[in-house]
């Protein structure tokens, strides 16, 4: 999968996005991801990308002719016969997701654009965006660690780029519930023990355990989450009971 980031902050982009697992899937060649420089296609003497905002107001917005002419230069370079989709990442957005991050891992490239200051022309926007997503509500200084976030959601999915598919399809959320609790060595660490079960060896009893304790720490933290998960796992009535289909329905004895 390829990704096609326009920034005025390439670099830190690259940096972020060259660690660790990310970084190992780019050297790999799984993934190809691209930082352009907006600022590389301003029309004055000074590279200004930005002006003030008609109507006033605070701060500068960023202008579109810039940003029109990098996107332009930059869907000349690829092939036709690819499925893409461009994401501005704004506050304004629908809200990221695990569910965002799997359908987003169904293209083969994906144009992310960055704002800064006050925001982006919408004339910009209302041109190249196909989609708007937020990864949260709160404001930052810039659309780069979203998308940056956006890349590491997506990039995690493809194949080749973790160990096994077992590795994002059980982790926190991706399963529908928070993680469990984790342990390591050592057994004992200043009188508090690991839970006798994950020494067991009783990979069933294990798997249960941690299916109860993901259970207990959503309802507590992620009711939304719980309430969800419930609905699309109900759980199956018990051999030979007799009740109502209601009861049945929703695991209570009737």
């Amino acid at each position: 999968m390829k990704f096609d980031i326009l920034t005025l902050f390439p670099d830190l982009v690259d940096r972020i996005l060259s660690e660790s697992v990310i970084g190992r899937a780019r050297t790999a060649g799984i993934i190809e991801v691209n930082a352009h420089q907006i600022r590389d296609y301003a029309c004055n003497k000074h590279n200004n990308v930005d002006d003030t905002p008609y109507g006033g107001g605070n701060g500068m917005v960023m202008a579109a002719p810039p940003i029109d002419r990098c996107f332009k230069a930059v869907l000349a370079s690829l092939p036709a016969n690819e499925t893409r989709r461009t994401v501005y990442l704004s506050p304004k957005g629908t809200k990221f997701d695990q569910a965002a991050a799997k359908r987003l891992a169904g293209y083969d490239r994906l144009i992310l654009l960055c704002g800064h200051y006050e925001g982006v022309d919408q004339r910009a926007i209302d041109r190249w965006a196909d989609e708007e997503i937020s990864i949260g509500d709160y404001v930052l200084t810039g659309g780069e660690l979203p998308a940056c976030i956006l890349v590491d959601a997506v990039a995690r999915l493809i194949d080749g780029v973790l160990a096994s598919p077992e590795c994002h399809e059980e982790e926190s959320i991706a399963s529908g519930l928070l993680e469990y609790p984790q342990y390591t060595r050592p057994p004992v660490y200043e009188g508090e023990e690991v839970p006798a079960i994950l020494l067991s060896g009783d990979h069933a009893k294990i798997d249960a355990w941690r299916l109860e304790r993901a259970l207990e720490v959503t309802k507590e933290r992620r009711p939304d989450l719980y309430e969800a998960y419930l609905a699309a796992h109900p759980p199956k009535p018990e051999k030979g009971k007799k009740g109502s289909k209601k009861a049945a329905a929703d695991g209570r004895e009737p």
